[in-house]
């Protein structure tokens, strides 16, 4: 949480700032992540509107998504602090009370993934190795025509969207209530702790 960020602040500077109310940064998204967030978005929205007229370019970025996938979980093992899955089950388990929190604007202060964005990451990644594995399988021989492969990719995928949409809501609706933008930390890399805090 962001003890972990003014404890990080403090090693990186010797101590706190003289102005304890001054806000600061602290890196927590690193490049690769940064790149494979933005390249899954990518590859999710040109998977979502190619089928099925420009199919053979929704294959591909499905096979994309595949790649994606196994980079992630990777990097959820031996990436840079904020990327590694270390912290999976103590914020999945937070989850449920951190919700109801929230209908006070109760948010806490996570530098990483807050225990709902937690929640999200992992329904996002199972729903789209779902969607993914099964779009795969459906073009192979085997199980090519095969009714419930076919209606696996598609409830799988219609899920993705609708997290998808879920997941920039909270994420505009979290920043709102932070006073910070959080779609810019996914672009910089950096997101802002206070020194009071």
């Amino acid at each position: 949480m962001i003890e972990e960020a003014v404890s990080e602040a403090r090693g990186a500077s010797g101590g706190l700032p003289a102005n304890r109310t001054a806000s600061r940064t602290v890196a927590v998204w690193d490049l690769p992540l940064r790149l494979w967030h933005w390249a899954l978005a990518v590859c999710v929205s040109t998977a979502w509107f190619t089928p099925p007229v420009y199919d053979s370019l929704h294959r591909i970025v499905g096979y994309a998504v595949l790649a994606l996938l196994a980079f992630r979980l990777v990097w959820g093992v031996w990436g840079s602090r904020y990327s590694r899955f270390r912290m999976v089950g103590a914020r999945l388990r937070a989850a449920p009370s951190y919700l109801w929190n929230l209908r006070r604007g109760m948010t806490g202060r996570y530098i990483g993934l807050n225990p709902a964005g937690t929640l999200m990451l992992v329904a996002l990644l199972l729903s789209l190795a779902v969607s993914a594995i099964s779009g795969a399988l459906s073009v192979t021989v085997t199980f090519f025509g095969v009714w419930w492969i076919e209606d696996t990719h598609a409830v799988a995928s219609d899920a993705v969207m609708v997290l998808v949409v879920l997941h920039v809501v909270g994420v505009v609706l979290m920043g709102l209530m932070q006073r910070e933008n959080l779609i810019r930390a996914m672009f910089t890399g950096r997101k802002r702790i206070r020194g009071h805090q």
